[in-house]
C-alpha cells in the first residue's frame, strides 16, 4: 500500500487531520526518533551560533541565532533551514554568506561585483545611506570561548567601497558574562591588534583611532610589543586576510581559516557532466564541474576510504547497485553507475540530474576534510520528493556527527524536506509591506511546537499556512 501524505485543513480555529495507512504511522515513529536525536546536537557545537546582517538588499536588519549582546537567544543548530515564499529574501540571505566569503577572497570592491551583484549601490538596501554590516558569533569547538566578528563596508570619498570598520571580540577565559575584549580594531585600515590568545582591550564605547593608537603606543612600552599598531596599505582588503597569515595572531588566523573553508553550493548537473582536464582536486567547487577531479583525488589519496564512500553512496541512491570509476587514456577518471536493471554501466554524462545531484551532495558529506560551513540553496530541485526525507536525515546525521563535521545551512521551498526537520532547525522568512525581509524561528510559536510534538509533520503545517 502506498503511504498517503498527511493533509491538514484549517477549520474554525481547529485542525482536521486525515491520517491514513500503517506506513504513515511508521513514518511518524521514525520521525520521533529523529527528533529525539536532535537534542544530542549540543555535544557538537555549531560553528556559527549567530549571524546578523544589516542593509544588504532586502535584509535591512535580520538576525539568526545568538549574538554576544543577546546571549539569552538560542544558538543556531548544526542543521538550519530557511523557508518562505518566492521573493522573500532567502536567496539574498544565502548570498550574504557568499558575499562575506568573497570579501575575504578578493576584497570588498570586487566582491560587490561578483556573481552578478552589480556593485555596492545595488546591494545596499534602497533608501539607506548607512554602511552594510555583518556580525558573526562563532565557536571553534565546545571548549572554546565564542568570538564575534564585526564588519562594516561603505563608500569612500571617491565612491568606491572600502572596509569602514572591522573588529574581533572575545571574553576573557573564565568569564561567561560582561563586555568582551576586542583583540582587533580597525577603522579604514588603521588600528591595533593584540597578539596571542588572551590579550585585548575592554572598550565599552567607541574610541577614536587616534586615542587607540596613543593607548597602544603606551602599552607597547610596558608590554614589550604584545599589542601592535596596524595600518593596511589597501583599505579594500579585510584585515583578517592580512593578519590571519601571521603566526603571532592565532585567533585571527583561526577565524580566517574558518571563513576560507566555507562552501556555498551552486551545483548544476550540466556542469558536473563535463569532462575536466585530468588532475586531482581536494574539494568540490561551487558549481560541481570538478566532480571528476575530486573523485580522482580521493581514489589517489584515500583509496580504501574512497571505495567505502562509493559503496555507501551507491546504497543510498535508488536503483543504483554499484558506483566505480573508469580511467581514460589521457588520465581522466570517469564515474560509472551500475543501474540494477541493466547489465552495462552508465557514465555520469548519461545519468539524470537528480542522481548526479544526490551523488554530489553525498560526496560533500563524505569529504575526509569537510568544510566547517556548508550552504546549499534549494537542494530539492530535480529530486523525487520521497528522497527529500532521506536527504534531510543525511544532512542532520552529518551535522550532528563526528567532531569535524560541517554545519549545514539550506534554503528550501519543499514541504517534504521540512517534514523531516524540527521547529528549532527551521526559520521562516517573510517580506513586509515595506518590501524588507523579516525572519523568525518556527519554534518561537508554541502552537507549532506543540503540534509537532503531537506527531504532525512540520512541512504539513507549512503547507496548510500555519507557518507563514
Amino acid at each position: 500500500m502506498v503511504p498517503l501524505r498527511l493533509s491538514l485543513v484549517p477549520h474554525s480555529r481547529n485542525i482536521i487531520a486525515v491520517i491514513c495507512t500503517n506506513e504513515l504511522l511508521a513514518f511518524m515513529s521514525h520521525r520521533v526518533c529523529l527528533q529525539g536525536s536532535f537534542f544530542d546536537w549540543a555535544r557538537v557545537v555549531a560553528r556559527i551560533e549567530g549571524f546578523r546582517v544589516r542593509n544588504y538588499r532586502a535584509l535591512k536588519d535580520v538576525t539568526l541565532g545568538r549574538l554576544w549582546n543577546f546571549r539569552d537567544d538560542s544558538p543556531l543548530t548544526p542543521l538550519t533551514a530557511v523557508i518562505g515564499r518566492n521573493g522573500v529574501g532567502k536567496s539574498t540571505l544565502f548570498d550574504a554568506f557568499g558575499f562575506l566569503s568573497d570579501c575575504l577572497r578578493v576584497g570588498v570592491e570586487e566582491a560587490c561585483d561578483q556573481h552578478g551583484r552589480g556593485g555596492f549601490q545595488r546591494i545596499r538596501t534602497q533608501g539607506v545611506n548607512d554602511p552594510i554590516e555583518f556580525d558573526i558569533y562563532y565557536k571553534e569547538d565546545n571548549n572554546s570561548r565564542p568570538i564575534t566578528y564585526e564588519l562594516a563596508i561603505d563608500l569612500d570619498q571617491t565612491g568606491r567601497p572600502y572596509v569602514l570598520r572591522e573588529r574581533l571580540r572575545q571574553r576573557r577565559r573564565g568569564s561567561a558574562r560582561g563586555w568582551p575584549f576586542s583583540f582587533l580594531i580597525l577603522n579604514a585600515g588603521r588600528g591595533a591588534a593584540w597578539k596571542g590568545d588572551e590579550e585585548g582591550l575592554k572598550e565599552e564605547k567607541d574610541i577614536s583611532i587616534d586615542d587607540l593608537l596613543d593607548f597602544v603606543s603606551k602599552q607597547e612600552q610596558v608590554e614589550s610589543g604584545e599589542t601592535e599598531v596596524v595600518e593596511l596599505d589597501d583599505p579594500r582588503r579585510l584585515g583578517i586576510s592580512t593578519l590571519g597569515s601571521l603566526k603571532q595572531h592565532p585567533r585571527i588566523a583561526a577565524f580566517r581559516r574558518f571563513i576560507e573553508g566555507w562552501h556555498l553550493s551552486y551545483f548544476t548537473p550540466d556542469a558536473a557532466r563535463g569532462l575536466p582536464m585530468a588532475g586531482p582536486q581536494r574539494h568540490l567547487n561551487v558549481h560541481g564541474d570538478n566532480l571528476g577531479n575530486v573523485v580522482q583525488y580521493l581514489e589517489r589519496e584515500h583509496p580504501k576510504l574512497f571505495r567505502e564512500i562509493l559503496l555507501r553512496i551507491s546504497q543510498k541512491i535508488p536503483g543504483i547497485s554499484k558506483i566505480d570509476t573508469h580511467k581514460t587514456e589521457d588520465g581522466r577518471l570517469l564515474l560509472r553507475f551500475n543501474d540494477s536493471g541493466f547489465s552495462d554501466p552508465f557514465f555520469a554524462q548519461q545519468m539524470s540530474d537528480g542522481t548526479l545531484k544526490i551523488f554530489a551532495y553525498l560526496l560533500l558529506l563524505e569529504d575526509p576534510e569537510p568544510p566547517p560551513f556548508l550552504c546549499i540553496e534549494e537542494p530539492e530541485n530535480g529530486l523525487y520528493h520521497k528522497l527529500l526525507e532521506s536527504l534531510a536525515a543525511e544532512f542532520r546525521s552529518h551535522a550532528n556527527g563526528r567532531r569535524n563535521s560541517s554545519q549545514i545551512f539550506v534554503t528550501t521551498h519543499q514541504p517534504y524536506l521540512v517534514d523531516a526537520l524540527n521547529p528549532e532547525e527551521v526559520w521562516v522568512m517573510e517580506k513586509g509591506p515595506d518590501g524588507l525581509s523579516t525572519i523568525r524561528r518556527a519554534s518561537a510559536d508554541p502552537i507549532i511546537s506543540n503540534m509537532v510534538d503531537e506527531g504532525i509533520p512540520l512541512g504539513s503545517l507549512w503547507y496548510s499556512n500555519y507557518l507563514d
